[in-house]
C-alpha cells in the first residue's frame, strides 16, 4: 500500500516527495511509513523495485487477445511495452541518481513475446528469443524520449519490425 502511494508521487515530486505527502497518499501516519521502513531512502529503492518487477509486463503480454491477426497481436505488446518504457523512464529520471544503481540490471527475456513469436515461427526467420529480444529492443530504442524525439506508432513500429527500413521490392 505504501509502495503504491508512493509511486506517482515520485513521478511527480522525485525523491524529494516528503514522508508526509505518502503517509497523506497512502491514507496511513507518517510513523507508519517507518514501522515497514527503515527509511525514506528503502521506501524509493522498494517502489523502484516494484516498478522494475517484469510481471505486470508478462501478465499483460500474456493477455492480449488470442486470435488477433500477427501484425494486430505485435502492435498491441508494442503499445504495452511503450508504456512501460515511459513510465520507468519518467519515475528513473525524477529519484536522482543515487537510486539508479538499482535500475542497472539486464532486462530478462519476455517469456509471454518467446511464446508468441513460437506460435508463429512460420513469420518470423530468426528464434523466437531473439525475434522477442529484437522487437523489445526497437520498441525501448524508438520510445526512450531520451533516444528519440517523436515516439514511432506501434503501427509503424510494426511494419520496422517486419520489413526494415529498406525500399520495399516487387515480389
Amino acid at each position: 500500500m505504501i509502495v503504491a502511494a508512493t509511486l506517482p508521487l515520485l513521478v511527480e515530486h522525485g525523491d524529494r516527495v516528503t514522508s508526509r505527502q505518502i503517509a497523506e497518499a497512502a491514507g496511513i501516519a507518517a510513523g507508519t511509513i517507518f514501522r515497514a521502513f527503515t527509511d525514506k531512502d528503502e521506501v524509493i529503492a522498494a517502489v523502484v523495485e516494484s516498478a522494475l518487477d517484469p510481471a505486470p509486463l508478462e501478465a499483460a503480454l500474456s493477455g492480449i487477445a488470442a486470435g488477433l491477426r500477427f501484425e494486430d497481436h505485435l502492435a498491441a505488446a508494442i503499445v504495452i511495452m511503450q508504456q512501460r518504457v515511459i513510465d520507468i523512464w519518467r519515475l528513473v529520471s525524477n529519484i536522482g541518481p543515487r537510486f539508479h544503481p538499482i535500475t542497472q540490471r539486464r532486462i530478462a527475456d519476455s517469456d509471454a513475446l518467446v511464446r508468441f513469436f513460437e506460435a508463429h515461427r512460420d513469420r518470423v526467420t530468426v528464434e523466437p528469443v531473439v525475434a522477442a529480444r529484437l522487437l523489445r529492443a526497437l520498441t525501448l530504442s524508438t520510445t526512450h524520449p531520451m533516444l528519440v524525439g517523436e515516439t514511432m506508432s506501434s503501427d509503424e513500429l510494426v511494419q520496422m519490425f517486419l520489413h526494415g527500413v529498406g525500399e520495399q521490392q516487387p515480389c
